[in-house]
């Protein structure tokens, strides 16, 4: 047997049921969206516990990144597969979704019965600066552990950091080109040097859905269209949403469009939940679920059909180098969303501060939950927003 598949044969350094119980921990209490959840991963399970191996997270990050989806949820779902397979992929990523599902079903039917929640635009003022410092302080420890000083994967980093900041998007073919760079440069196939092989990434489709009810059928074809289409960040479905939810549809308002996002950003989980917020004011309960369940539907069959093919031959040179490029990429994004999002959320004075408080703190107090952080700036975001500081002045 080789070393690869020894290590691809070594027992599991935890069980199911406690892969499950963190992800539904992480769920729970994981704010700052989908970087700063994969940044959590990677200290929880890669550095911390040592459940999965850095190869392993790496393999997950790439396919979270190549294939359509919210990213967060699609690396949870690979974290569970690593050793457990199909059931694991299925138990995490259910326990990872279901937390903040709750949570934003519970905050639209109080949003429905009070009309409108005008306080969660001063928690988000807030809270949304806060996120900016997390995901800062998340995309430099990444950039640390997996770009370190490697030329290459520096060139990498900063062409497709700064292409997300310039188009404010994420590009997937900027993380395929980064692979395939770094695959021909360091491991290039026979019709090259000799050396390594080729590989494919194989698409899937998405399965047709049969719906009785009517408007229950056009929520759950459109949002998983969503889910199917959209890469990367969780932020980014954001634009998609509003095109179809506010300018198509009609189904909601401007307003209760962005105090949707609102919900997303000041509940935990990752950030595309806030789904199950609109499916529920369009059309009760049962449109929360169709909605979830269109849009993770795609994501969770993007993970599990191609994960066999990263777990086989995820070790090889080829494939390795090709992880290592799209890795280079995928984080030189996040680090261009910072700047993307900072002009969203850092608008002031104020916002400007609590943005510096959270990095200062984070990167002084490393074991400080974030969870405290996000508390902390939505009081500040409660007694510093314009409209307060207007009423009390």
């Amino acid at each position: 047997m080789s070393s690869t598949d020894a290590a691809l044969a070594a027992p599991p350094r935890y069980t199911l049921w406690q892969m499950t119980l963190y992800a539904w921990k992480l769920g729970s209490i994981g704010f700052g969206g989908p970087v700063a959840l994969a940044g959590y991963m990677y200290r929880d399970l890669v550095e911390r516990l040592r459940w999965v191996s850095e190869a392993d997270y790496k393999e997950g990050m790439t396919l979270a990144q190549l294939m359509p989806g919210p990213l967060a949820a699609q690396l949870a779902m690979y974290m569970g597969y690593v050793h457990y397979g199909l059931r694991g992929a299925s138990l995490v990523g259910v326990a990872f979704v279901l937390p903040s599902f709750c949570m934003v079903v519970a905050l639209g039917w109080l949003y429905v019965r009070f009309q409108g929640l005008a306080w969660m635009q001063a928690v988000f003022y807030g809270v949304g600066a806060a996120v900016i410092g997390i995901i800062a302080i998340s995309a430099f420890r990444l950039t640390r552990s997996n770009v370190g000083r490697d030329p290459l994967l520096w060139i990498i980093f900063l062409v497709s950091g700064t292409i997300t900041a310039v188009t404010a998007s994420e590009i997937v073919w900027v993380f395929v080109l980064g692979g395939v760079l770094v695959w021909l440069l360091r491991a290039p196939p026979k019709w090259l040097s000799g050396a390594g092989t080729a590989s494919s990434i194989a698409a899937t489709a998405l399965p047709a859905a049969n719906v009785d009810w009517t408007l229950l059928a056009n929520i759950f074809g459109f949002f998983a269209k969503a889910g199917a289409l959209v890469f990367g960040s969780g932020l980014a479905i954001v634009p998609f949403l509003y095109g179809g939810v506010v300018a198509e549809h009609h189904w909601l308002t401007e307003r209760q469009f962005v105090d949707a996002v609102a919900v997303a950003m000041i509940t935990p989980g990752p950030v595309v939940i806030t789904v199950g917020f609109i499916g529920y004011l369009v059309a009760g309960l049962p449109g929360a679920f169709v909605a979830a369940a269109g849009t993770f539907l795609p994501c969770y069959l993007f993970t599990i059909i191609p994960a066999p093919y990263f777990k086989r031959h995820g070790k090889r040179p080829a494939v390795a180098a090709f992880v290592d490029g799209v890795t280079a990429a995928a984080i030189g994004a996040i680090a261009g969303a910072v700047i993307v999002l900072s002009h969203r959320s850092v608008a002031d004075l104020p916002t400007l501060l609590i943005a510096i408080a959270a990095v200062f703190a984070l990167s002084r107090f490393p074991k400080l939950p974030e969870p405290a952080i996000v508390a902390i700036a939505a009081l500040l975001g409660l007694l510093l927003h314009p409209q307060v500081l207007h009423r009390l002045g």
